[in-house]
Formats: C-alpha cells, structure tokens, sequence
C-alpha cells in the first residue's frame, strides 16, 4: 500500500502526549538521551471478552515514522509553553535539538491482518530511547483503534457465515480520521465494502450504497419514489422498504421492479432499516420469490453487531447482505483496547541489554522483561501454541512455555513442530524497509490466519482460551527480577509489612 496516502492526514510530531516531551526533555538534560532502550506495544485482554483479536494499523505507523520532523510552527509552539514558575516549560537547546532531531530506531511488527493475542508484542521499537519515548502515544493510537475495529469486524463477518458485510459507520463514526481509519481496519477485519467514498478513493475499497428515507418522503408517494429512484439510478437499484409499512414497501417494490424488468432492468435488492429482521426478512423473501424476484438481495441494517447478526441467522432470517454501522466504527460495546507501550529493556550503546520489569499489585500488569519475540506452532494446518521468547536467547531442541498468570500451567514443544516468528522487520534506523502488502492481501492474511485456529477461540460467549506461554527460560529470568525488584523495596525478605 502506498503510505503517501496517510500524509496529508495528522502527522504531526505533537500527536502525542505532553508528558512524552517532557521526559524526552529530562532524558536530553540529565545526558540519558543516548542510552538505547526496547519498547513493545501489546494489550492485555482480548477486546469484547473473545478470544482473539486482529493486528491493524502498521501501514500508518510507517508512515508516522517516516513523515517524523518538526517544524518551525511546532517548535515555536513548544518554544512558548510555560512551568508553573511562568517560564520557559523548555529549554532553547531542547528545542535546538528537536529542529534537527532524525529517528533512528528499529521497529519489528506484527504484519496486518494476524490474529493475535494478549501480552504478544505487535510492534517492538528498538533505539535511542528519547526517540522511542517521543513514538509511543502515536502509536498507541494509530494500533489501538485499527486491531479493535479490525476485530470487531471479524467476529462480525463470522457471524454473518459467508454473506457480504458492508460497513456503514462513517456518520457516527469519532471524527474524520476515527471514520477513515474505521473504514480501513473493518476492510482488513473482512468487510467486502464500505459507504464511506473517501476510504474508498484513498485505500481503493468497494463502495456500496443505496439511499435514505428522505428520499422516499421527499415524493408523494413511496411508489412514486421507487419509481424516481429506479430511473435515476437503474444500475443501483436496491429500494429501503421500511419508511411507512414495510411489507407494504416490499409490494410496491416488486410492482416497480416488474416495470424495470419490462425496460431490461433488474431490481437488485431491498433494504430492511428497522424492526424485527428476522420475521421481515422472511416475509419479504416469500413476496419477492412468489413474484419471480429470487435472485434480488435483502440488505439488513439497524444497530447490528455479532449478537444480533447470529441472532437472526438462527431464526431462520433471510438477511443476505449485513449493513453494519455503529455497532463496528466506534467499536460500540467496548470504547478501547487496552494497549500499552513498555520499556522491557536498556543499555548503554554497545554494551550488553539490561532487562527491566514493571511491578504491579494486578499480576496481569506485570511485564515481561527482553528484546521480545512471539513463535506460533503448528499441528498441520493448525495453530497450536505461541511463545513469547528473549530473541537474545532463542530456544534450541524441546521448549517449554509456561502461562504467565499461572506457573502450574505449562505445555512441552517439540524441537520439530513447525513454527514461524511473528514480528518481522519494519524500520531500520528509521528508515522503513517493509513492503506494505495491498489492502485486500491483508484482508485475506486475516480471513487465512482466523482459519488456522480451533473453532473455539472464535466463539462469542466463553471462548476457548488459545496456549500464549512464555518461553521457560525467560519465566524464570522474570521470576528473579520480580524477586530482586520487591527486595529492594521491602527489603530482604521481599514482603510488604
């Protein structure tokens, strides 16, 4: 994919949290700003209490890195923040520095498209860590917002079992570049189309549209519409049935479609906006069959989501085609995923790395230290297992993974299972070295990746928990550092008194 795409859309160096300047300004002052440091960014639970998620954005943090200046007007912004003394917030040679600051870190990233899982790192930044520290609210942002619609369409697009998903949330949608971005991730989630024309001419996905019911009440008559509509649009024909009495809507439908047919026109569907689809659907399937309109398609839309999808799907509805807005472009039944951005490692340039923990009462926050890797197992065409592994120490013959939240729980690897990395290069001292695939390659990785794991990570409602271990090794290294680390705060024995 073509990266100049995104450049024109908020990348400033300012996207970012003003705390990351400061301490980028600390770093710079106290001489640290040439120590060498390892960030990765991972989440800690699978959104919407599922069993996996779906790796997005990439494309637009490559373009971040690469369009990373400031310019004059953010350097005279910064240049005129204030202390609480009413002061200069930073220093002249800060900003000096900044006018002729040049990334140069190394990033590995998880291609889009992959499914994933929590505490597996999706983007790993390697460098100076001022430079590191400055990427790290960008890229939340950008990967945050991406895997959890990308998701959120997948498990969509599963409960539709094989119909077209269209995304329809542009309008309520958060903003011009929430609804962009929406539009991209729910692409790679599996969506075959979108209403949103801009994501269209910029990423080159399908549109698809019909029209609204102020179309209908602007005529006197919903047949007098229908019949505006099919002249105007004869090669787009899909009439929204429900703004009166929607079976009423489907007659009057086949009664236009009959005098199409008569000019060499077909109708292409109908679109049901509210009430039961399940009960409307079929109903309308039987009026438009009876008529000789077999081959015309039921668009259903109104505040779907998985639920409600799989929900008609077993009522026997005869939804064939999902337009699915709200519910997906704002990711509606959970606002965030909860990623994060941590320093697992540091060192001073040349020497040798020095891993580093983050302690927390909640186990689950508590990080895994290393230059961090992910291997995922297979057992024939299935995925079986993943490790989290220090690259500085890859295992060799026989591994075992141990569950991060559960020491008891561990699963032997043979030294012959077949397995690849996850993490692939990306940008190498700032400069990107990784060919973006298409659009629609990343679409279908995702399509290919969700096939590769047991049915049961996919279900909606308690779902099977999928083997995320850390190599044994490292458990252990991690064991230590959380000893050593609570003995130098409680002391010897390492207890709160």
């Amino acid at each position: 994919m073509d990266r100049r795409h995104w450049k024109n859309a908020f990348f400033s160096p300012l996207l970012t949290d003003l705390y990351q300047l400061t301490m980028a300004c600390g770093y710079w002052k106290t001489g640290m700003s040439r120590k060498e440091a390892v960030f990765n960014l991972f989440f800690r639970r699978n959104p919407f209490g599922g069993g996996f998620a779906v790796a997005a954005g990439l494309d637009q943090v490559l373009a971040f890195v690469e369009a990373y200046r400031f310019d004059e007007e953010d350097l005279s912004y910064l240049a005129s923040l204030r202390g609480s003394d009413n002061k200069a917030l930073f220093d002249r040679g800060f900003i000096d520095y900044l006018r002729s600051l040049r990334l140069a870190c190394d990033l590995d990233a998880v291609p889009e498209g992959t499914v994933v899982f929590p505490l597996e790192p999706l983007v790993r930044v390697r460098g100076p860590i001022l430079h590191c520290q400055l990427l790290e609210t960008a890229l939340l942002n950008i990967v945050n917002f991406q895997t959890l619609v990308a998701t959120k369409a997948a498990r969509v697009v599963l409960a539709a079992k094989g119909d077209p998903v269209l995304e329809f949330g542009l309008r309520r949608a958060q903003g011009v570049d929430g609804g962009l971005s929406a539009s991209r991730a729910a692409y790679i989630g599996g969506c075959d189309a979108t209403s949103n024309v801009l994501a269209g001419k910029v990423f080159g996905i399908p549109v698809r549209g019909t029209h609204a019911h102020s179309w209908v009440m602007a005529f006197d008559s919903e047949i007098e519409a229908f019949r505006a509509w099919a002249e105007a649009m004869p090669n787009n024909c899909t009439f929204l049935v429900d703004t009166y009495n929607t079976l009423e809507g489907v007659r009057r439908a086949v009664e236009v479609a009959r005098e199409m047919r008569s000019r060499g026109c077909e109708l292409s569907g109908i679109r049901l906006d509210s009430g039961d689809l399940a009960y409307l659907s079929r109903e309308a399937r039987k009026i438009l069959d009876e008529a000789g309109f077999d081959r015309a398609g039921i668009v259903g839309s109104n505040d779907l989501d998985e639920y409600l999808i799989e929900s008609i799907k077993q009522q026997g509805g005869a939804v064939g085609i999902w337009g699915v807005g709200t519910r997906l472009a704002t990711s509606y039944s959970q606002p965030a995923l909860d990623g994060v951005y941590k320093l697992t490692a540091i060192r001073e340039p040349g020497s040798d790395w020095e891993s580093r923990i983050k302690l927390s009462e909640q186990a689950v926050k508590i990080t895994i230290p290393g230059v961090l890797q992910v291997r995922r197992f297979q057992s024939g065409s299935e995925c079986v297992a993943d490790m989290i592994y220090d690259e500085r120490r890859p295992p060799a013959g026989d591994c075992v993974i141990v569950d991060p939240l559960d020491r008891t729980r561990r699963k032997r690897i043979r030294a012959d299972t077949p397995a690849e990395d996850l993490l692939v290069p990306a940008v190498r001292e700032g400069r990107v070295v990784y060919e973006s695939p298409s659009l629609e390659a990343m679409r279908e990785r995702a399509q290919s990746e969700l096939r590769r794991f047991h049915d049961g990570i996919k279900r909606f409602v308690n779902p099977h928990v999928y083997p995320v271990g850390i190599e044994e090794s490292l458990y252990d290294l991690r064991e230590r550092l959380i000893v050593q680390a609570r003995k130098e705060v409680f002391g010897e024995n390492g207890c709160q008194g």
